[in-house]
């Protein structure tokens, strides 16, 4: 293909430090307005008392289709999203970038066929976290707090990605360059401190408000953003042509192509386990099943899974501006002089657009991240609460100080969130989630394989998700990037294929084989195989069955009739 080349680009001149003061005008209206919506969620369908985790922390397993879809997009679709996957694409290629739009594909049939099931023995049971159901399930504290502190630990950096994208939107805004730390740091102070308010007093319902601003934004920018911006840099042939280019050009630090326009032979394996895998992982993060128990019935997450694919379609467009970016020209140089890729689509956006549209795109992309740092911060805190807290510090912890504890910690986590991005490289926010992805897959076996069968022994769950996280994690280690010696990536050599493969597929492989051995080995000895709370039907009930009974706060929150 060949296209004209613009004869000059607005985005040739990068960042120049200035304050893009009617971009951060609009930015800081939007932000106002759901700030405020966030505090008002907590009159919205206001129950008796917000004293449980059953309201506070899920909404009162009330919301129907549409407020789980924009909530749910609002969570799988973080901030970080809209900044990281056109930034891979600018800067790696297909294999680093667009492997996301075929795994939020390929998560849709994974959510239709499993939450069903979660959400109906959850509600059967009042189940809150993951790690409930392993230990109603199970009857397995060993295993219950293995799943428990997994999932905590992966989304602690995944909340402060949430962060990074904030402050991606503010330094190309201007915002953050000076040399005190009031003007490079009191606004993400600012927006933590908003946050940490309103999830505090609003819980769940927060997040589900102001989904519908964040979604709202996101669709207009994108689609404006798709029609315009190729007219602007030649067309969508000369946009695929400087992407190839770019990608075929030596990297000087490695001599090797910079990155991957079309995978070859030798990046199938990669690009597929890396879809795979993190489409199968996505879903046991805590906060990805809270917003899951949060809908009013089981058909609500059926339908959710049919009509969420309208957000794959939208992250491949944003995807895209990615290479639309090379094409631009745009340069994405942080205001300390610095080229930055995650700085991309920001730069993008203020390099073409007027002022008060690039504002616009400001606030989708930080609202954005507001959106699912609540939900994590949530997801996490009810974790720590239900499964540390009340199983092993406090068992006759009323549903009142469950409540409080929760609050609490969801404050704690979001400060640490806050402190890790501003102490440490934002690299290693990076490197972190990545290594978090790598341990929460190995969660998928006592979750997933124990909504349809108890085969496997509750022991050999445990090694093998020991393995799996050993495993993992000393591969991983060895992984080194141009930015840092280890933990520079997910992708290393797979035994027996011997080829590149997403670290975390080849950890669950493993970690299904030993779990498969050891159940032999186990039964051989007879080893106790816990009690398991669920019966069949539990997999299969649904809003009003008349055996659950919702319960005065006070006590469980669900409890079954007799």
């Amino acid at each position: 293909m060949t296209a004209v080349v613009p004869a000059l680009s607005p985005a040739a001149t990068g960042n120049t430090g200035g304050v893009n003061g009617v971009a951060l005008a609009v930015l800081v209206f939007f932000f106002v307005v759901v700030a405020g919506a966030g505090f008002w969620a907590a009159r919205w369908r206001r129950p008796a008392s917000m004293d449980s985790l059953e309201e506070w922390g899920l909404g009162g397993r009330s919301f129907g289709t549409w407020i789980t879809w924009f909530l749910l997009g609002g969570d799988l679709y973080t901030a970080y999203t809209f900044v990281a996957v056109p930034a891979a694409m600018f800067s790696a290629g297909a294999v680093s970038g667009f492997f996301a739009v075929p795994y939020t594909i390929i998560l849709y049939p994974i959510i239709f066929v499993f939450m069903s099931r979660m959400w109906s023995v959850s509600h059967r049971h009042g189940y809150v976290t993951p790690a409930d159901f392993v230990q109603g399930r199970s009857g397995s504290r060993s295993l219950t707090l293995a799943v428990a502190i997994t999932g905590f630990i992966a989304t602690m950096p995944y909340i402060a990605l949430q962060l990074v994208g904030i402050q991606a939107v503010l330094e190309v805004a201007g915002v953050g360059g000076g040399g005190n730390w009031l003007a490079n740091d009191l606004p993400l102070f600012i927006a933590f401190l908003v946050l940490a308010l309103y999830t505090y007093t609003s819980g769940l319902r927060a997040p589900a408000i102001i989904a519908f601003v964040k979604d709202i934004l996101i669709y207009i920018v994108i689609i404006v953003a798709v029609i315009y911006l190729p007219s602007k840099v030649g067309g969508w042939g000369h946009v695929f042509d400087a992407a190839q280019g770019k990608m075929a050009k030596p990297n000087p630090a490695t001599g090797k192509p910079t990155g991957v326009f079309i995978p070859g032979a030798s990046q199938y394996w990669a690009y597929a386990t890396l879809a795979l895998g993190s489409a199968m992982a996505l879903f046991m993060y805590p906060h990805s099943i809270t917003a899951t128990l949060s809908a009013k019935n089981r058909n609500t997450i059926r339908k959710n899974a049919s009509i969420l694919p309208a957000y794959s379609f939208l992250l491949g467009l944003l995807a895209l501006l990615g290479w639309v970016a090379i094409a631009a020209g745009t340069k994405p140089i942080g205001l300390n002089g610095k080229a930055n890729p995650q700085l991309v689509v920001p730069q993008l956006f203020e390099d073409f657009f007027p002022s008060w549209f690039a504002g616009v795109a400001f606030a989708a992309i930080a609202i954005g991240a507001l959106v699912p740092a609540a939900i994590m911060s949530i997801a996490a805190a009810n974790t720590f609460t239900r499964n540390i807290y009340k199983a092993w510090i406090k068992p006759d912890a009323t549903p009142q100080q469950e409540a409080k504890v929760s609050k609490l910690t969801s404050l704690v986590v979001k400060a640490f969130a806050l402190i890790f991005v501003l102490t440490l490289d934002k690299q290693n926010a990076i490197n972190f989630q990545l290594l978090g992805g790598i341990w929460i897959l190995q969660t998928f076996p006592s979750v997933v394989f124990y909504l349809y069968t108890r085969w496997f022994h509750r022991r050999a769950l445990l090694v093998g998700w020991a393995v799996g996280m050993v495993y993992g994690t000393w591969t991983a280690y060895g992984v080194a990037s141009p930015q840092t010696p280890h933990f520079g990536g997910s992708i290393a050599n797979m035994p027996v294929v011997g080829q590149l493969g997403y670290i975390a597929v080849t950890a669950f492989v493993l970690n299904v084989v030993v779990a498969a051995v050891l159940t032999f080995v186990f039964r051989a000895v007879k080893a106790d195989e816990g009690r398991d709370e669920t019966i069949p039907a539990d997999y299969f009930a649904d809003a009003g069955d008349p055996r659950v009974e919702k319960v005065p706060v006070g006590a469980h929150e669900y409890t079954p009739s007799a």
